[in-house]
């Protein structure tokens, strides 16, 4: 600052100087107005530079693999984006089932990840730096994103235009920081593969999870008809998702109420996908996201079935995007947390038990 005010001092006093009224007869408002282009250029100086970056930032770092202990909250240098990828300042981050897989190491190589390892699969902030190659986002931009490598439990990540997505402008960060992750996946379940349609019948399990309320909301965006299961402290969150049948798995066998299904999406695996083999019609499909189907059974009741592995989609996300924006989804976040109690957060995650999405916060709020 005191450069940028010398240098203006310096230029605003020669351009004064040639006036010889305004140096004798009009001095003190001279003066004044000096002082006043000095404040207007310096602010327009620093206003069209913007504020440096910092060298470093917080985030919660694992340095080897195994449960929520392992995370530390330190200090890390700031990554620096590639020509084709953006560098995010970080609202918010989503807490998914699959963190604590990846954290202890069971999914490192499915994933690509290696130590020191960032967890944070979904994203919301705003792009502060953009690599030469970037041509739909720019600095600015609130965006939220599907991070194939991770790196959102942090107050920077990196990103890029084939994961990140404008952000739905009815969501605050934290609610959009729910939704890329989870709602991909039911929209890759349920519209890629499953190809669902108006009139279908679909059997969702786990319905009030992160990626069960979505894929209620999608599939009755998209007009099928939908049976849900959930535990008996769950039943009315799944009515208020849109579930046409809701099925508490504690007291009621789902293969007893649900026949003829076109679809099961199944995100809990063991028993479950072993019992959803019989409920659904000829020709129709199991999607599952936890385990492998039972080519057996599939023959036996000839159906198709599929495991799914979710993948990051700048396209399928801003689809996603216009049907929040006109009320057809919503995210459920139960929980919102600070980044220090990342470990908190993957050890609730680890339940498999909860109700919708966690939240990290990393930062306020940008104001409008």
């Amino acid at each position: 600052m005191q450069k940028i005010l010398k240098s203006c001092r310096g230029a605003c006093a020669k351009r004064l100087s040639t006036n010889s009224v305004l140096e004798n007869k009009h001095r003190y408002n001279a003066f004044g107005m000096r002082r006043i282009i000095i404040l207007v250029l310096a602010t327009h100086v620093l206003i069209a530079s913007g504020q440096p970056l910092p060298k470093t930032m917080k985030a919660a770092v694992a340095h080897e693999y195994g449960g929520p202990d392992v995370l530390k909250f330190e200090e890390v240098p700031i990554p620096d984006p590639k020509e084709n990828e953006i560098l995010v300042r970080v609202v918010a981050s989503g807490v998914n089932p699959a963190d604590p897989l990846i954290l202890n190491g069971k999914f490192a190589k499915e994933f690509g990840t290696h130590l020191p390892l960032i967890l944070g699969y979904d994203m919301a902030g705003v792009v502060v730096k953009t690599g030469a190659k970037v041509t739909k986002l720019k600095v600015g931009d609130p965006v939220y994103a599907y991070l194939l490598f991770g790196g959102g439990w942090a107050e920077y990540c990196i990103s890029n235009e084939g994961e990140s997505a404008i952000k739905p402008k009815s969501l605050s960060f934290v609610e959009a920081s729910a939704v890329p992750l989870a709602a991909l996946t039911a929209w890759q379940a349920l519209i890629d593969i499953g190809k669902i349609r108006s009139g279908q019948t679909v059997l969702i399990h786990g319905g009030s999870g992160g990626v069960g309320s979505f894929a209620i909301q999608i599939a009755k965006a998209r007009g099928a008809r939908v049976i849900a299961t959930a535990s008996t402290a769950n039943q009315d969150l799944l009515k208020q998702l849109g579930a046409d049948v809701a099925i508490d798995y504690t007291q009621q066998k789902f293969e007893e109420i649900a026949h003829d299904v076109d679809l099961v999406l199944d995100p809990v695996g063991r028993d479950t996908l072993a019992r959803s083999y019989g409920v659904v019609k000829k020709g129709g499909i199991v999607v599952t996201i936890i385990s492998l189907c039972d080519e057996a059974e599939l023959r036996k009741h000839e159906i198709r079935g599929t495991s799914l592995s979710s993948h990051p989609d700048s396209a399928e996300l801003a689809e996603i995007t216009k049907l929040i924006e006109i009320g057809k989804i919503k995210p459920i976040v139960t929980q919102v947390l600070p980044l220090t109690d990342a470990a908190k957060a993957t050890a609730q995650a680890e339940t498999h038990h909860t109700r919708g999405k966690i939240v990290l916060k990393i930062a306020d709020e940008p104001k409008p």
